[in-house]
């Protein structure tokens, strides 16, 4: 199972706040970890909102809007992308991350990514086929 580790957003990452050495070593261990187990697909930190934009869909027109945002407990600072076995795998994992914001309250939220199973009967062979081809198109570009 894909699970999607998100790293919530700080008042200092808002602001853009740079980690420290010590804490750059640690996630780099970490992150070491996960790659020699075989768990990280990917992850990254991410700009600040004010870097960022939105666009909001409604009624068949999209709207741009310029960050930053103002619920920083509904940014994202960051994320890992896993492959575990199930969530408790995960959760084993999140238990040895070091704290992603030293000095603020941090939350790491666990997401299990959708799989074509997931879908049912909606995702019809042929678009099973044209969502496997993309997928295969994706990893050649990335080779």
């Amino acid at each position: 199972m894909r699970v999607m580790v998100i790293v919530k957003a700080t008042k200092g990452s808002e602001e853009n706040q740079p980690p420290t050495t010590q804490l750059i070593e640690e996630m780099g261990r970490f992150n070491e970890e996960l790659v020699k187990a075989g768990v990280m697909l990917s992850g990254e930190g991410l700009q600040p909102s004010s870097r960022g934009k939105r666009v909001a869909f409604s009624g068949g027109k999209k709207a741009v809007i310029d960050g930053p945002f103002a619920e920083t407990k509904e940014l994202i600072a960051g994320f890992w992308l896993w492959q575990v076995k199930d969530m408790d795998e995960a959760l084993e994992w999140v238990r040895r991350c070091p704290d992603p914001m030293p000095g603020e309250e941090a939350t790491l939220e666990l997401r299990p990514v959708m799989e074509a199973e997931d879908f049912g009967e909606a995702l019809t062979p042929e678009l099973r086929a044209h969502d496997e081809r993309l997928r295969a198109e994706v990893e050649r570009r990335r080779s």
